[in-house]
């Protein structure tokens, strides 16, 4: 399964800037619609485009292993 490290790569960036960030800032950002985002934040099972995952790594300036993992299913 593939998952998205993006609540710890929002926290590592408030902690960093010590100020809150907000969904809408992302989206305003990035230009990902604040749906996608949430579900990206929610939803493990979803799926979203490379554009997309670049525009999220120029955001938090990190690496595509920064914020994707590949976890074993458990069976």
């Amino acid at each position: 399964m593939i998952r998205f490290k993006l609540k710890e790569l929002i926290a590592e960036k408030e902690f960093q800037e010590k100020r809150r960030v907000t969904v809408k800032e992302i989206s305003d950002a990035t230009d990902i619609n604040r749906v996608t985002i949430s579900k990206l934040l929610n939803n493990k099972d979803y799926n979203t485009t490379l554009e997309k995952v670049e525009k999220l790594c120029d955001f938090f300036d990190c690496e595509i292993c920064d914020l994707i993992e590949r976890v074993q299913d458990q069976k």
